[in-house]
């Protein structure tokens, strides 16, 4: 399949927290509508439509598109955990770059409920059985803690028994997504805070990790719009930004038998989706301008540049401390803010970097634009486990 595939639309609500949001299927419905009035398009023209949410029940998809209009085409949902919105998306991609549909959209909404992540089906075996036991038997310190922050803090606490990576670092990075935030409009946490109030916060894991560090449970709704080049002339759409590379990788057994805890949360699904993206685009992470990546716990943002390859191994202290993660560096990570500060609806989540992305290479990212941006890459990861890269260009790149 090598069909170029443009991004027509984009729609993105305002995050909101648990309590405070419409239904799911306002939601869903609403950033369809605003993908639609984006791209200049009629639901009607739509040929296909990737749904994504993790925390509802069978059939979501449609009753968040049926909103918008029921044009019986196929609704197909999607849940892969936190990578469930770039899932969809990469779905959506791949109907077009067949040649399967020339139009198709990609939706993900959440509609959450305060507290950490658990599971619904708490009477079957849980689906992250085979990690569990790795994390479990490699989180000494932990075992009060819930799931999540039990995973990535354990992945964290690896690079820093390794490397001597100091807890400053990674309230630095969370330090750093207030001050993007405060940029964006559409961000949950627009107050900006210093690495010190993120040391000061309260400690979830002594020594490991402060509140300030972990993302908050958010209620929120993206989409886009995906379309060939014979679409885009046909109903002269927008072809200013581009998919030209995308991947989805799952772990393999060295997920656990290495008990690695960074291999465990996904940096190794990261590594080998990054190469399989970037072959595709033609360019290599070098090339890259702005990044979009998974920082759920302000632990994952580090282990995730060394995985991207936007660092060496053990290097990504000192990418902190150089400030080539922001403005002004060598790469401008999470310009939105990120997990930790616009945060994290699951299913949107990914449509969300998607819709960041697309306006930064667009050049319409207003206060939070990088300049010149050409090339953007997107990281969505889901424990249990799917990790999603996507590469965009411009049509200057």
């Amino acid at each position: 399949m090598s069909g170029t595939v443009y991004v027509a639309g984009v729609g993105l609500l305002p995050f909101t927290k648990p309590g405070q949001s419409a239904p799911y299927h306002q939601m869903g419905a609403s950033a369809i509508r605003l993908a639609l009035e984006d791209a200049s398009l009629p639901f009607a023209a739509v040929q296909q439509i990737y749904a994504g949410y993790v925390y509802g029940d069978s059939c979501a998809g449609q009753r968040a598109a049926y909103d918008v209009g029921m044009a019986g085409v196929p609704i197909i949902n999607v849940n892969n955990n936190c990578a469930t919105g770039s899932t969809a998306l990469f779905l959506a991609r791949q109907a077009v770059q067949s040649g399967a549909v020339d139009c198709a959209l990609a939706v993900g909404f959440e509609q959450m409920v305060p507290g950490a992540l658990g599971l619904i089906f708490d009477d079957r075996p849980s689906p992250l059985g085979k990690l569990d036991a790795v994390m479990k038997d490699n989180t000494a310190g932990g075992e009060a803690l819930p799931d999540a922050l039990r995973y990535f803090g354990g992945a964290g606490k690896a690079h820093m028994d390794d490397f001597g990576t100091p807890l400053a670092t990674f309230a630095a990075i969370r330090a750093k997504a207030s001050r993007h935030a405060a940029k964006n409009p559409v961000a949950l946490f627009r107050k900006e805070v210093s690495t010190e109030e993120v040391l000061a916060a309260p400690m979830l894991w002594d020594g490991v990790m402060t509140r300030l560090m972990a993302c908050p449970p958010t209620c929120g709704a993206g989409a886009a719009i995906l379309c060939s080049p014979a679409f885009a002339s046909k109903h002269g759409l927008s072809t200013a930004v581009r998919i030209t590379g995308q991947s989805m990788t799952t772990d393999t057994e060295d997920s656990i038998a290495s008990a690695d805890m960074r291999k465990v949360v996904g940096t190794d699904l990261c590594e080998r989706g990054t190469a399989a993206a970037c072959a595709e685009a033609g360019v290599d992470i070098a090339d890259v301008d702005v990044v979009e990546l998974h920082d759920c716990f302000a632990q994952n943002e580090l282990l995730s540049y060394e995985a991207l390859g936007l660092c060496g191994r053990g290097e990504g202290a000192r990418m902190v401390a150089d400030g080539d993660n922001t403005y002004g560096g060598r790469y401008v990570t999470n310009p939105s803010g990120g997990l930790l500060s616009k945060g994290h609806p699951l299913g949107a989540t990914g449509l969300a970097q998607c819709y960041e992305l697309t306006q930064q290479l667009r050049g319409s990212a207003g206060a939070t634009q990088v300049d010149g941006a050409r090339i953007g890459l997107q990281h969505n990861l889901g424990l249990g486990g799917a990790c999603v890269i996507t590469v965009y260009q411009s049509d200057a790149a």
